[in-house]
């Protein structure tokens, strides 16, 4: 899928080192925790690894031969199987404002749908109101608490979709 010299694909092993420095620049520019976020969480450094389990599914953002961001899917953690969990939606200023991230959240959900999951998860945080915006534009809706074990105890706005 390519936006004017944007491509979203699939992750590559040789993403790992880019991807995990766009997640801790991105956090570190929002001025986000660096504990109890993506930040500190190890698979920041394995990604490719970490999707290739059963019903997960990651994308870079890949603009002149460079990662700029990426998003994923994967079974909520702590739950009965039927929920996926959005996970680390991070894309640096040249890929925001472009539709990029709607394509993202489209072509995750597409594919948490054929691994037949009933709603998608995410958290996020308060000032990240791009974000929010992005999220609540494409039908995901405020929750009172989080769900599942993420280990991200600094995230504190909830989000659901059902699928």
């Amino acid at each position: 899928m390519t936006i004017t010299g944007f491509l979203i694909r699939e992750i590559e092993q040789k993403d790992n080192p880019q991807l995990a420095k766009v997640v801790r620049d991105v956090i570190v520019e929002m001025g986000a925790p660096t504990v109890g976020t993506a930040y500190e969480d190890k698979a920041t450094d394995q990604m490719f690894e970490t999707y290739q389990e059963e019903r997960t599914k990651y994308f870079v953002v890949e603009h002149n031969n460079e990662v700029v961001g990426g998003g994923g899917i994967a079974p909520l953690s702590g739950t009965d199987g039927s929920i996926c969990e959005l996970q680390k939606m991070y894309f640096l200023p040249i890929a925001r404002g472009r539709g990029l991230g709607a394509q993202m959240i489209e072509k995750c959900l597409s594919y948490a749908k054929v691994f037949g999951f009933k709603t998608c998860y995410l958290e996020t945080l308060p000032y990240m109101k791009a974000a929010r915006k992005l999220y609540t534009k494409n039908g995901f809706t405020n929750i009172s608490g989080p769900m599942g074990n993420t280990g991200h105890y600094s995230c504190d706005v909830w989000m659901t979709k059902e699928l």
